[in-house]
């Protein structure tokens, strides 16, 4: 299972990074990459959780693969390939997700830019759809192997994403779409259908 988890997440990373960013260059002439982040602001922080998590993840099936011994209560076959379904299942969903966004696809936030508010395909459902697919596709990898590499893994990027979504991208769409943006994200949940809305 080391081994098909460690291919699951390379899969993964370079078509949710690598293609996409690619995919985004070519239709739009512009990357969608907004790294810079000024140090020691909420952005920076969830910048160096989210690079602390995507290395832990990596870390986690070459561990595993290397020989680290998984978690003994967690160690059964039918959780392992339910996290290969699962883990393909993220995969699928980031990348339907990413989509939907179109050419408003963006990796990080710049606070002087104004795209289009995204609420249709899969933002029907989810104010953060892109964040719910990785949270998928993580979870998956760490039921395939569950090691505590795997679960720190998880643990990293959900308060990465926490970080991310809480204080850099609700205040900039409220910023910068006020009401409307405060409309729907009464309507749809934060991470999932009907839960995390805002007042």
């Amino acid at each position: 299972m080391a081994i098909a988890a460690l291919i699951l997440y390379l899969i993964w990373a370079v078509l949710a990074f690598g293609w996409r960013t690619i995919e985004q260059r070519r239709r739009t002439g512009d990357t969608g990459l907004r790294l810079h982040a000024e140090p020691n602001t909420a952005q920076w922080w969830a910048k160096i959780g989210f690079v602390i998590a995507m290395l832990v993840g990596i870390a986690a099936p070459v561990a595993a693969v290397a020989g680290l011994d998984g978690i003994s209560a967690l160690d059964a076959t039918w959780l392992h390939v339910t996290g290969i379904v699962v883990t393909l299942a993220g995969i699928v969903l980031t990348l339907a997700a990413q989509y939907s966004m179109g050419e408003s696809w963006r990796i990080g936030v710049d606070p002087a830019e104004r795209t289009e508010l995204v609420t249709a395909g899969a933002f029907r459902y989810a104010r953060n759809p892109i964040f719910t697919a990785m949270l998928v596709t993580a979870t998956g990898l760490a039921m395939t192997i569950p090691n505590a590499i795997s679960i720190i893994g998880l643990l990293a990027l959900i308060a990465a994403l926490e970080i991310q979504v809480r204080l850099v991208e609700e205040p900039y769409l409220i910023d910068t779409h006020g009401d409307t943006y405060r409309n729907y994200a009464r309507q749809v949940g934060r991470f999932a259908p009907g839960i995390g809305h805002i007042d």
